[in-house]
């Protein structure tokens, strides 16, 4: 295995801690800690946490191993290890969203640098990890870079686990222009056509504009005097989103019980709440029967509450609080509505103008 920074980008591969195996099992995989394994002088078996990704995971190895005192972060592997270990005792706590992605994003690092000094990391080297990505997925090479950046942070300073940031200086691809709001058209046939637990989430994202891991998670419970109030569960954020009358003339016909508005209707779980991952299927179902609502995606719905919103007369910071993104992200999402509605003032200025003046003449 190369030990060496000299030209390496992705040079070094995760593996598991002496004494720890896997066995495969009914199509899992589950991991024990054993030394001496197979030998006469074999030590206890003891079962590890399921996930060799988590935190959890490395704070089990580290007691069957009988190691007390300071976590060693010599390695990029082992700092991120300490990184993740040390997450609940952050005085600004992550969210299970964060910490996700986090834990997905920094696996990357891991494959990349995991048995590297990691003081010998530099600002070249991320650079060139985070080009080789972004060639093709400028997105993932963002969340690669943010989440090894937040870990960053972290070591460097009064912990002084880093002797400087390697990220410093590496700069972000630019942001996109976002989800694509659905069409006028495809809403319109949103409205004509919906039926059932799809219509209702449809009317929740068109409305509130929130992601479809928070609209599975909407329930009556979540109304706050004429709005609703749920932390998000990728940020923790608590937006207020009001309830306007479209929404609340459709919730109107919705049968009262408690729990999540959005259930289940076929199928052996009939009954039970959506998961994000099944209300995607069913989107995508809709999509390939019906060529009106080709391109469509939940988060695209989050891109026309904010455009309403605007419409509406709020402004970025309000929509902002409203709907539970950044302002940035709202100025984004609304950029192709305010060059349109700015067009169109224009463009009565003028007509009104030419009135009046062939008026007078």
């Amino acid at each position: 295995m190369t030990r060496s920074w000299s030209g390496c980008v992705m040079c070094a591969k995760f593996s598991l801690p002496p004494a720890v195996h896997r066995v495969k099992a009914g199509g899992r995989d589950y991991f024990y800690y054993q030394k001496g394994r197979n030998t006469p002088h074999a030590g206890p078996r003891i079962k590890l946490p399921g996930d060799p990704q988590s935190p959890e995971f490395w704070v089990a190895v580290r007691q069957a191993q009988g190691i007390v005192g300071p976590i060693p972060t010599d390695t990029v592997g082992a700092l991120i290890d300490a990184y993740m270990i040390a997450w609940p005792s952050l005085p600004r706590k992550l969210s299970d969203g964060t910490k996700a992605q986090y834990t997905r994003y920094l696996r990357v690092v891991r494959d990349a640098w995991g048995n590297l000094p990691a003081n010998d990391l530099r600002p070249s080297h991320v650079l060139a990890l985070i080009e080789k990505i972004g060639a093709e997925k400028p997105g993932r090479a963002n969340n690669v870079l943010d989440s090894l950046r937040a870990m960053c942070r972290w070591a460097i300073g009064p912990r002084e686990l880093l002797l400087r940031d390697p990220t410093q200086g590496v700069a972000r691809y630019g942001a996109g222009a976002g989800h694509l709001p659905w069409s006028a058209a495809q809403l319109q046939y949103a409205d004509d056509n919906f039926q059932g637990m799809i219509r209702r989430a449809y009317f929740l994202g068109r409305f509130t504009g929130q992601r479809a891991s928070d609209l599975v998670r909407l329930g009556p419970t979540d109304i706050d005097d004429g709005g609703f109030s749920l932390p998000q569960k990728k940020t923790g954020v608590r937006p207020w989103c009001p309830i306007f009358p479209e929404l609340e003339a459709e919730m109107a016909t919705w049968e009262k019980r408690p729990g999540p508005y959005l259930l289940q209707e076929t199928g052996k779980n009939a009954g039970k709440p959506f998961t994000p991952n099944q209300l995607w299927k069913e989107l995508d179902k809709l999509r390939s029967q019906h060529a009106e609502l080709s391109g469509v995606v939940w988060h695209g719905l989050r891109a026309n509450a904010s455009i309403h919103l605007r419409q509406n007369g709020y402004s970025a910071l309000q929509i902002s609080d409203m709907v539970g993104m950044s302002v940035e992200t709202v100025e984004r999402y609304c950029r192709h509505a305010d060059r349109k509605a700015g067009g169109q003032a224009v463009l009565r200025q003028i007509k009104e103008r030419n009135q009046i003046k062939t008026v007078k003449e």
